[in-house]
């Protein structure tokens, strides 16, 4: 079964789970979910933005943390384009199972040059779907008999790398309110060297794919936001089945169909612009970031509003409301669009 067309299906499958059960992965491989930006070459299903976004606001709106799972995976899997092409075609091609990169964007561990490698320490946060990864993603500061290596601004410089998940740890700790089943736990690495064709600059490119040729800041605002846009769809067609006509609901539903409607266009402008000298500015790409910001704060304001009304079905974990309010604002944590990193 496919999962736009067995919506209803899967949300139950999801509903009230701590790990996204064995039926719903399978699914997601069957479908090569994990695989959205990744080339055809790699055994991808390239897509575009546009035709990415659109799915992951989709999976969202079937269950927050089938969507949220899947946005990071894939977003992970991304890092594809960091790769040398001869280290992503060790790992993609011809894999044992379908490949599922996640981890952290934390700097939260060391990355002591040795010979042609480096050997990680530490301990990273928040790996979204952690039982399900095949490989770990993280960034580490490199160093050099136990000194920080600076660059010329004088900071530390940072590199990226990738892990088999027989060298990581999963610290099984992620005991929040909403999103259970992603599973975004913590992960340890104790003195593992690394070849260094397995780590990666973000701004550093080997494929010439246009998904790649997008600045990561927007991929992620953009990648991020559809989540919130998709798990508020689920929460009004739940309210609407309690409430029926509400005046705050819609308040609500407009604010999400402007937030889709900004997001459609700014994906179209994204891939206008890929190919254009000057396509990604600064300030342009603050102003995704600005829109994506002001959208999440509207959107939760508008639930916030709503939710009085629902009586005791909205704190019961029996209903769906529950679930889909505790997913959304636990994805609001997110240290893109909150205001404090926890």
């Amino acid at each position: 079964m496919k999962l736009k067309d067995n919506m209803q299906r899967y949300r139950e499958l999801c509903f009230g789970k701590e790990e996204l059960p064995k039926a719903v992965l399978e699914g997601i491989a069957k479908e090569n979910l994990w695989n959205l930006w990744v080339p055809k070459l790699y055994g991808g299903l390239e897509l575009s933005l546009t035709e990415g976004l659109k799915m992951l606001r989709h999976l969202a709106q079937v269950d927050g943390s089938l969507g949220w799972t899947v946005t990071l995976c894939s977003g992970a899997n991304f890092f594809i384009g960091n790769l040398p092409k001869e280290t992503a075609n060790g790992i993609f091609n011809d894999p044992k199972e379908p490949v599922c990169f996640g981890g952290s964007g934390g700097v939260f561990g060391t990355a002591e040059r040795k010979e042609e490698g480096y050997i990680i320490n530490g301990i990273w946060k928040y790996a979204t779907g952690a039982p399900y990864l095949t490989h770990f993603t993280l960034s580490a500061k490199i160093q050099e008999e136990g000194k920080d290596v600076l660059n010329e601004a004088g900071m530390p410089v940072v590199r990226c790398f990738v892990l088999d998940r027989k060298d990581v740890k999963v610290i099984k700790d992620w005991n929040t309110m909403g999103l259970k089943a992603t599973a975004t736990h913590s992960f340890e690495v104790s003195s593992k060297w690394v070849d260094e064709k397995y780590s990666f600059f973000y701004n550093e490119w080997h494929h010439s794919q246009n998904i790649f040729k997008i600045p990561f800041e927007v991929f992620a605002d953009l990648t991020l936001w559809v989540n919130y846009v998709g798990m508020a769809a689920h929460y009004i067609a739940e309210a609407e089945m309690v409430l029926g006509q509400n005046e705050m609901l819609e308040k609500l539903k407009k604010a999400v169909s402007r937030s889709d409607e900004k997001i459609g266009s700014w994906a179209k402008r994204t891939e206008d612009n890929i190919n254009l000298e000057d396509g990604f500015p600064e300030d342009w790409i603050r102003e995704v970031h600005s829109e994506a910001s002001a959208s999440v704060k509207t959107i939760s304001e508008g639930m916030i509003s709503v939710y009085p009304f629902f009586g005791i079905r909205g704190c019961s974990n029996e209903h769906q409301l529950n679930q889909v309010f505790k997913d959304y604002f636990t994805a609001t944590q997110h240290h893109i669009f909150s205001t404090k990193v926890v």
